[in-house]
């Protein structure tokens, strides 16, 4: 018999008593303040999102705090902290001391995030608060068990942290690499301005008042939630489109890379299908005289640098965008395609390691997690 095991039939062996959110615990609000009525400090302003939104010199909560948000996509997001923290769009949760632990709040919270999300209201901004929650019903079994399911389940988001931290320290040495790999300042290397190299394509929006452009589509148009949902290896689209919508039936070729030149700017990716884009991107691909000189995964890699080229050299005025005309003359080192194809060897290596490897434990970990949060907050009504 495992500990939990033993501790309930020993603290609570007909079940638990459960009672409304509300009545075990207190809802305050926080104090709205904006980025220019901050003043410098290292204390983190928890308002609508799922990371701090700005940070400033003096804190209204200390010791261990749940932070709700309050507004925006993110509405609803718990989060918990036990540094001082200066709470802003969003409220705090403090339980029932002589009754509630409030870490094991915190992971009751946790395992109800979907549904706190599900309370969200607004049509235009999403809202969330404290009533939105106060009816949740939260089980209350006696104190020494609270304390061996925080114990459990707190041992579950340190071992979280520790392989975020290492998947962290990790992209930081394989950008280092990449960055070293791909420089070739002073070496023996053929440039070539952009343009000479590449045909370039600005991607388009359908028309989305016409229904046969959009309905049963089979053609992917890829937009940035692609790139944010699924990587920047694509071979397939969330959206799709008709063969009606293509301007002059022809489709962006597959092999080609999508860099974002406004809006989101640098971000890019791999396309191995023929496709369209959003006008957010420009598509580039070999012209036929360097088909057989470039290998377009080294590209893909040499994109990262572009990505940072293009963040710094933008048109200020109006919607930011990036200078084409002095990106279609940018040189692009192009070693021999066998230095292309080693350099591609080992930088894909280093990412299956960051991307896949240590991504796939943070995600089985966190599936653990979950399966014994589940487990653990799942308890007999006290019948009476």
């Amino acid at each position: 018999m495992s500990r939990i095991e033993q501790l309930i039939a020993e603290l609570c062996p007909d079940g638990v008593e459960y009672k409304e959110l509300g009545e075990v615990c207190e809802f305050q609000r926080g104090q709205i303040i904006t980025k220019k009525n901050t003043i410098e400090g290292d204390i983190p302003v928890i308002a609508g999102g799922q990371n701090p939104a700005y940070y400033h010199n003096s804190s209204n909560r200390t010791g261990q705090t749940i932070a709700v948000s309050g507004s925006g996509a993110y509405a609803g997001f718990v989060s918990f902290w036990e540094i001082p923290i200066f709470l802003s769009d969003a409220f705090s949760v403090n339980p029932l001391k002589e009754l509630l632990l409030t870490k094991y709040v915190y992971h009751f919270l946790k395992h109800n995030q979907v549904k706190i999300y599900g309370t969200q209201k607004g049509s235009g901004v999403p809202h969330l608060h404290g009533s939105s929650i106060a009816k949740f019903p939260i089980p209350i079994p006696p104190l020494p068990i609270q304390q061996e399911i925080v114990r459990i389940l707190d041992t579950f988001t340190e071992l979280d942290a520790e392989l975020q931290a290492e998947l962290e320290a990790r992209k930081k040495q394989y950008e280092h690499y990449r960055n070293q790999l791909l420089n070739f300042e002073g070496k023996e290397v053929e440039w070539i301005p952009f343009e000479d190299c590449f045909e370039m394509k600005n991607g388009y929006t359908p028309s989305k008042s016409k229904s046969e452009y959009w309905n049963n589509g089979t053609i992917p148009w890829f937009r940035m939630e692609d790139i944010r949902g699924n990587g920047k290896i694509l071979s397939n689209s969330i959206q799709k489109i008709n063969q009606e919508a293509i301007k002059g039936g022809k489709l962006f070729p597959a092999n080609s890379i999508i860099i974002a030149t406004s809006a989101t700017i640098g971000e890019h990716a791999l396309i191995t299908t023929e496709y369209l884009s959003n006008q957010r991107f420009t598509c580039y691909y070999p012209k036929k005289a360097y088909k057989e000189k470039v290998n377009m995964k080294y590209m893909y890699y040499y994109s990262y640098l572009l990505s940072e080229w293009c963040k710094n050299n933008t048109n200020v005025s109006g919607f930011a965008s990036v200078d084409m005309t002095r990106f279609r003359k940018l040189q692009i080192p192009l070693p021999p395609v066998s230095e292309q194809e080693r350099i591609v060897s080992i930088l894909d290596k280093f990412e299956a390691l960051v991307n896949e490897e240590l991504s796939a434990e943070i995600d089985a970990r966190r599936k653990q997690y979950e399966y014994y949060r589940e487990k653990l907050l799942a308890f007999e009504p006290l019948v009476s």
